[in-house]
């Protein structure tokens, strides 16, 4: 490994570790992720635990919370303690316009999620972050977890020329990308939206440096020409998809909940359990325009 992506590495390996005196966190790996014990989240938190869970969130950016039996109102509760709830996009007649069931089985084609990417990065304001529920795993063997990937050190891993070179670009994100991917259009309801972000964005709580393109959504880089931006895009998605340590994976057991930053995390919910049916509910939070 180069010896500028060691730095970056060993620069947040070596920053002392956070200790919580409402509940106990355990990383998944020392760079990503991590699960926390010891919080009923059917129960309202206090105030000193509320202060922790978001310390925790934004050290480690996905967290995983097991053995959570959860209502939907539970589950709206806990989200809306982070900021306004986002709505679902196309929302199925009569369902919560704030609750997206995420299911597959044996009739399923193609599952949401298959393949790294943030969620809604087309919209001018993407969401904060996502709270999945899964409460029904595959019938036999293991299967469907959830691959995430650390956008912050995408970026810091980089070499010193292609941070200064990414820095001060933008990039079109095009929320017609997925649906043409699959051979479709958009439906006519769907107010498609389409917006210009930075490459490289800064988080609004920590003001650290995040890598802000996917393949789902970003058509390609304003400022240059579409075969440079071709170049340049498939160099970072390939770069995020084949360097392990800006992953970790949460393996999903019945009634777990992990809540992850869109802001500075990518994730791929693998598809290797068909026909085997998973079943979940996901609850998103409102977030803010991404800042150079």
């Amino acid at each position: 490994m180069e010896q500028f992506a060691l730095d970056a590495v060993e620069s947040v390996t070596t920053r002392p570790r956070e200790t919580y005196d409402s509940f106990v966190v355990d990383p998944l790996t020392p760079l990503l992720g991590a699960e926390v014990t010891g919080l009923d989240l059917s129960r309202e938190l206090t105030s000193e635990q509320e202060k922790e869970v978001k310390q925790a969130f934004l050290t480690h950016h996905v967290l995983a919370f097991r053995d959570q039996h959860l209502t939907p109102e539970d589950h709206k509760r806990f989200a809306a303690l982070f900021g306004p709830l986002h709505p679902v996009a196309l929302p199925a007649e009569g369902s919560d316009p704030y609750i997206l069931e995420i299911s597959a089985n044996k009739n399923s084609r193609m599952i949401a999620g298959n393949g790294w990417h943030a969620d809604g990065t087309a919209d001018a304001e993407p969401s904060l972050g996502s709270m999945l529920h899964i409460t029904r795993v595959p019938e036999v063997g293991s299967g469907g977890d959830t691959l995430f990937a650390n956008m912050h050190l995408a970026y810091e891993m980089l070499s010193p020329a292609m941070k200064t070179f990414l820095d001060g670009l933008t990039a079109v994100h095009d929320g017609a990308l997925p649906w043409l991917a699959q051979g479709q259009t958009p439906p006519p309801e769907y107010d498609v939206p389409r917006n210009e972000h930075p490459v490289v964005a800064r988080h609004p709580d920590t003001g650290r440096k995040i890598l802000f393109v996917n393949a789902p959504y970003t058509s390609h880089i304003t400022q240059l020409s579409r075969s440079e931006s071709a170049a340049v895009l498939e160099m970072l998605y390939t770069h995020i998809a084949r360097t392990p340590l800006l992953h970790c994976r949460v393996r999903w057991q019945p009634n777990t909940l992990v809540f992850w930053d869109n802001r500075c995390v990518q994730h791929h919910a693998v598809w290797d359990y068909f026909p085997h049916s998973r079943y979940g509910r996901r609850v998103a939070i409102d977030g803010t325009r991404p800042r150079a």
